[in-house]
């Protein structure tokens, strides 16, 4: 950043944390309604939980397709009892290595970054994740904002 040299420079204001949370999600492509849940750790066990409530949102006598990136909990074989007793109703669909950007949820994740993040102090962990969970409510219901950011039509 350029700053003229008789003015003092941006001082940023940032707490030294090392805390994080993770959000794991996927949007209804046909009626653009987001689901997520957030994990202090991605691994097969809330990949797990994510799908079960995944499939609480499947619309009877309909199958659920959710595309994947290729995190390995998504290929581990200790989600294959799981996904071979739903395997009538749920189907993984694995995109090719190195293309988020086939993947619609990244949209979602890049505007919630522009609105919720972008140029705001939080001096807790949980102001942050107040701020993205307040717009992720909003989302959980079916909208316009979401369906033209897939490219819904």
């Amino acid at each position: 950043m350029w700053v003229p040299p008789e003015e003092k420079d941006p001082v940023v204001l940032q707490a030294p944390t090392r805390k994080s949370i993770g959000t794991i999600g996927a949007v209804n492509l046909e009626m653009g309604i987001l689901v997520t849940q957030l994990h202090s750790i991605f691994d097969v066990l809330s990949f797990q939980v994510f799908l079960e409530e995944l499939l609480k949102h499947r619309r009877r006598g309909r199958k659920m397709g959710v595309i994947l990136d290729n995190a390995s909990y998504h290929h581990s074989e200790e989600i294959v009892p799981f996904l071979r007793a739903h395997r009538n109703v749920l189907k993984l669909l694995f995109l090719p290595p190195y293309s988020p950007k086939l993947n619609p949820i990244e949209r979602v994740w890049k505007l919630t970054r522009k609105l919720c993040t972008h140029n705001q102090y939080f001096r807790e962990l949980e102001d942050l994740v107040e701020s993205v969970c307040r717009q992720f409510r909003i989302w959980a219901n079916p909208n316009s904002e979401l369906h033209r950011l897939c490219g819904i039509i």
